[in-house]
């Protein structure tokens, strides 16, 4: 049974991890094991919970104990879930807590590409994509969209961020994703060795139109998004099997790189 502790001090140090805590403190990058992430709202939170991630504590209003936080808290087991008024909430956390309830997890263990790669047919593959918003976006459509997993270069935005888990409304924690610590030249060498022809999301002479035939007939896909300002590397782009390019209309020459991948899940998915 969960221990209800009323918040006495918004300064109390068992709080930090909710408001003081930076993303690089949160994720421990010295102590893997030890690292954790902040899951916020009801519905992601139990995402989280499905997806087997240990919860390690709860923060709510004290309104949502007689509602929908009592159940999560009671799937959560014995941990504290420390509770106040909405205005002691914002204090702690310098802004409204909207969604009323956040959970600190565990960050589950990682995964290694070949666990990703293996049996997926369709992969996305982010370089240097650092907005959270944007890796959020991306592996929302990619849950929704038919993706077997994502991968992605070591400067992109940790999935696990807060923002990015909710803005993919929990979905990182559904989508099998790892970080290519290799890349480029050596990552996209072993997904051809994993028989994965790579496609290159650029505006280069040489694109495909993203509906072409040659691409949709492919039987292992991983679909490469760059950066949001650059787009991907030239070098990256070089070494890919293809490029392809979505046609637009009305003199726009691209998209952002969140509704781009979403156009590109769904026209390349497996039929």
């Amino acid at each position: 049974m969960s221990r209800i502790i009323e918040i006495e001090s918004p300064s109390a140090p068992e709080l930090d991890v909710y408001a003081r805590l930076t993303e690089a403190q949160l994720r421990n990058r010295l102590e893997p094991e030890k690292g954790l992430f902040i899951a916020e709202s009801a519905k992601v939170i139990r995402v989280a919970l499905q997806a087997g991630c240990r919860p390690v504590s709860l923060l709510m209003e004290r309104r949502h104990l007689e509602g929908q936080g009592a159940a999560l808290a009671a799937q959560c087991g014995d941990v504290p879930v420390y509770t106040g008024p909405r205005q002691v909430l914002q204090a702690l956390t310098g802004y409204t807590v909207n969604r009323g309830i956040l959970c600190a997890m565990a960050r589950p263990a990682p995964r290694t590409a070949e666990e990703v790669c293996a049996g997926a047919r369709r992969l996305a593959v982010l370089e240097g994509i650092t907005d959270s918003t944007n890796v959020g976006a991306i592996f929302r459509s990619a849950a929704a969209l038919g993706m077997d997993g994502v991968l992605l270069s070591p400067t992109c935005c940790d999935p696990l961020n807060r923002r990015a888990v909710r803005v993919s409304m929990g979905t990182v924690l559904q989508v099998p994703w790892a970080v290519l610590e290799d890349w480029p030249q050596a990552a996209l060498e072993r997904l051809g060795r994993q028989g994965f022809k790579t496609v290159a999301l650029a505006l280069t002479e040489r694109a495909l139109d993203i509906d072409d035939p040659v691409l949709a007939g492919q039987e292992k896909l991983a679909l490469l998004l760059g950066t949001e300002g650059d787009g991907l590397a030239a070098h990256t782009v070089a070494a890919c099997d293809y490029t392809a390019r979505i046609p637009m209309a009305r003199g726009v020459d691209s998209l952002n790189v969140a509704a781009a991948s979403a156009v590109a899940f769904w026209q390349l998915r497996v039929r």
